[in-house]
């Protein structure tokens, strides 16, 4: 389910992601949401009804893309390592065009108050696809037959802190990020 924004309501969820990622959900008001925005605290609930609607739309649009890919990659008739770079992939593309909203859906989802069953619905889900390719890839013989936890844990830890390491490194480029992390990955590091 893509959100459909108005341009200054994308701008409301732009200033708010970089505040949360920056401060924290909870250390936020509108007063300092609006003040990013050069804007009264009053005239911002003229584009939005509440901070709990603003961390839930970023959250949840994200989710969503999240989702929404990860059923179309599982459905795809691929070998499994071609699916998990996919997935790599999108997490990467994800990440680099929003750093400030993977931010938020990583951090601040515990305070989603009326969407948050549905969000650990999603993730729950999402993860368990995951899961499954794995194990689908383990029983056909195409990858390692390791304990697909170990392998999900190893990769959602990399990917969901991606945005972390990403913004702080200058040098790295999307393009090398895309080209280089899937191997690194899903073959490791030792020369064979």
């Amino acid at each position: 389910m893509e959100i459909k924004t108005t341009p200054r309501k994308k701008e409301i969820l732009s200033k708010a992601a970089k505040l949360f990622k920056k401060r924290g959900y909870s250390a936020v008001t509108m007063r300092d949401i609006a003040d990013t925005l050069d804007m009264k605290a009053a005239s911002l609930y003229n584009h939005i009804n509440s901070k709990q609607e603003i961390l839930s739309t970023i959250v949840i649009d994200i989710a969503d893309k999240f989702t929404n890919e990860m059923e179309k990659i599982k459905k795809q008739p691929l070998r499994t390592h071609e699916k998990l770079k996919k997935i790599i992939e999108f997490h990467i593309e994800l990440t680099v065009k929003n750093p400030d909203a993977m931010a938020c859906l990583n951090n601040d989802w515990m305070h989603l108050e009326e969407k948050l069953p549905y969000f650990v619905q999603m993730r729950e889900d999402y993860e368990e696809n995951f899961r499954s390719i794995l194990k689908e890839g383990i029983a056909q013989g195409e990858i390692a037959n390791r304990d697909p936890e170990i392998m999900l844990f190893s990769l959602l830890s990399t990917l969901r802190t991606l945005y972390i390491w990403y913004t702080k490194k200058d040098g790295v480029d999307a393009k090398t990020l895309k080209d280089q992390m899937p191997d690194t990955l899903l073959n490791g590091i030792i020369k064979k």
